[in-house]
């Protein structure tokens, strides 16, 4: 497969931007419709690009869990997150609200409905790596590392052999006569 200069570039600018893009989706959509799910979709595009580019090698480079650890964090958090109030007598999904006044950065509020949107932001992120990890890689080099045989062979396995398995043309004729004399005497 021939890689594209102009589109390695473009990823490589485009990529780290989309994912910035999809953590302001997170983290303002939390008080406004979208949140995790728009930034998780965002993201997911990101990881198309680059999946486009490099491969399920970049994608893999690109993450350091696995993507059914990525899937189960997030899972486990939007659950956790929406059971909780329930276990302190409050109904499924209830949310609270903390206002913070550091001196620097201004007011900043932040209600619980913020971990759950994380943990939905991973779980569209960990699905959709987890649809790369299904569509594998491309199998171009390890076709090329395979030959068509020249003579009829005895078994798949002896078919399609490793090209460093291969023996010389001469070789495989000469055997390939020996075994065709075996079976007809036989």
């Amino acid at each position: 497969m021939r890689r594209s200069l102009v589109l390695d570039v473009s990823v490589r600018l485009l990529y780290p931007s989309i994912i910035v893009l999809s953590l302001y989706f997170l983290f303002s959509g939390h008080n406004q419709p979208g949140g995790g799910f728009v930034g998780g979709l965002a993201a997911s595009a990101a990881v198309s690009l680059r999946y486009v580019t490099g491969g399920l090698e970049a994608v893999r480079r690109s993450f350091r869990s696995e993507p059914p650890t990525i899937l189960g964090a997030g899972l486990a958090l939007s659950v956790g997150t929406a059971v909780f109030p329930m276990l302190l007598g409050g109904a499924i999904l209830e949310h609270a609200t903390l206002e913070l006044h550091p001196p620097v950065l201004g007011d900043i509020k932040v209600t619980s409905a913020l971990p759950f949107d994380v943990g939905v932001y991973l779980v569209v992120i960990g699905l959709i790596l987890m649809v790369f990890e299904a569509f594998g890689d491309d199998r171009d080099d390890e076709m090329e590392m395979v030959e068509a045989p020249t003579v009829p062979a005895t078994s798949v396995r002896e078919e399609y052999r490793a090209l460093t398995q291969h023996t010389s043309s001469s070789t495989q004729h000469a055997a390939a006569s020996a075994r065709l004399e075996e079976n007809e005497t036989s």
